[in-house]
């Protein structure tokens, strides 16, 4: 039985949000062998969207260490000795396995066990794979699935092998639009598949989306909606060769990603602690139902101040800001001080080709299209506002200016009023500009 190690503070996870910890641990002032990371991953924290975003272009490509975090936000990137310099342990290549909350006891895959006194659960998200729904020939070679740097390497030693080959995307979210504008500029044929009628239809409306399915068109990229990967035929390597749509037509196929969401993963804890909307409860300083025990990141659901609800929110941001203020929280408490309580304002962005958006805010309500959203245009621009209860409460922008982008997220913030849907149209950009 390998010996137990005991730690001050514990993070389960090496994500993005674990890397973000680890630095306000250090802010906040750390004794050398106080805190340990969990990591199942064999790589310290890194920044997760690079994977998607820069990781994947053969031409110009961007690879570790340069994307460790906390790159992603313009702070110092934390090599390996990065951890070993101000004491912090990283446990990598380390599943746990088994948590015991009430006896403050985590053990691994190999039976390594961890005591803790405070706990901060980072453990994320998984992706749905299309075996999880029994999809026939699923497991084939050549289909891809982009969470963690190993799964970008798999694609990129595909992409080589097949190169100029025929890649079809199932997904018509983030991972959809993104890694289908990385596999055309790396000269691979590309086909997009989604059931939904418009792409990323969580966040677009048909307005926002008819632009980038109109220049992902022009692009050669293909475009199939309304049906699904029903299955999947593979030729005598046991690769991946044709995919069957539910709706009986066939694609060529060398190589397929899969972008169809994320599961929390909260298995460790069932049963332990208060769950709600698929994630773990917690209050505004990221405190879940068990004392000493924290959850960050995607697993977390929280009270959304500004809204006033409760939400469970799977971006990059929030998973470094959430991160933040646990450890902030955690170490206000030991000092016997309080801090505020957690404020945030929902962020999404997304680049793609010369492309680049970002949305603050909420999208619900009426909205209101402005600019030009032609997707033949030299340089598009254009946005969308939300409006609910004759306040604006979500702002869309793509090809804005950082000081652009700096004024949407304060009209969203601050929810100015709006007198009227048509003067808004007409005004546009200038409306936040003015605020």
């Amino acid at each position: 039985m390998a010996e137990e190690k005991s730690f001050k503070y514990v993070i389960v996870g090496g994500g993005v949000a674990a890397g973000y910890a680890a630095r306000e641990f250090y802010k906040q002032g750390l004794k050398p062998g106080e805190l340990a990371i969990i990591s199942r991953e064999p790589v310290p924290p890194y920044e997760r969207p690079a994977l998607s975003k820069g990781y994947i272009n053969l031409e110009n490509k961007s690879s570790l260490p340069g994307f460790y975090v906390c790159a992603g936000s313009g702070g110092e990137r934390q090599f390996p000795q990065w951890y070993k310099q101000n004491g912090v342990e990283l446990f990598l290549d380390t599943e746990i396995v088994k948590a015991d909350l009430a006896a403050k006891t985590l053990v691994s895959g190999t039976g390594q066990v961890f005591k803790y006194q405070t706990l901060i659960a980072a453990t994320g998200s998984s992706v749905t794979r299309l075996s999880d729904f029994g999809v026939e020939g699923a497991d084939a070679k050549n289909i891809f699935y982009l969470r963690e740097l190993v799964d970008a390497d798999e694609l990129i030693t595909a992409m080589n092998i097949k190169a100029n080959g025929k890649a079809v995307v199932v997904g018509g979210g983030y991972i959809g639009l993104e890694l289908s504008s990385a596999l055309k500029v790396n000269s691979l044929e590309v086909t997009m598949v989604y059931p939904e009628p418009w792409c990323m239809p969580r966040l677009f409306t048909a307005d926002i989306a008819s632009f980038y399915e109109g220049y992902y068109a022009n692009k050669g990229i293909n475009i199939v909606k309304g049906t699904v990967a029903a299955g999947f035929k593979t030729n005598s390597d046991g690769e991946v060769s044709e995919v069957i749509l539910k709706d009986g037509r066939t694609l060529e196929a060398d190589i397929v990603i899969v972008g169809v969401g994320a599961r929390p993963i909260i298995s460790l804890f069932k049963g332990q602690v208060e769950e709600e909307k698929g994630g773990l409860k917690t209050d505004a300083f990221f405190r879940t139902s068990v004392p000493d025990v924290y959850a960050v990141g995607d697993i977390a659901t929280f009270p959304m101040k500004l809204y006033n609800d409760m939400r469970r929110v799977e971006h990059v941001d929030h998973a470094r800001k959430s991160a933040e203020q646990a450890v902030k929280a955690i170490k206000a408490a030991e000092e016997g001080n309080s801090i505020p309580e957690y404020d945030y304002l929902p962020y999404f962005y997304s680049r793609a080709f010369n492309l680049s958006w970002q949305f603050y805010g909420d999208n619900v309500g009426e909205t209101v299209l402005f600019g030009d959203n032609d997707p033949t245009s030299a340089k598009p621009k254009f946005g969308s506002y939300w409006i609910k209860e004759g306040k604006l409460i979500g702002v869309f922008l793509e090809g804005g200016s950082p000081d652009e982008n700096k004024a949407i997220a304060k009209a969203a913030r601050e929810q100015p009023s709006v007198e009227s849907v048509e003067v808004l149209s007409k005004e546009g950009l200038s409306f936040v500009n003015n605020i």
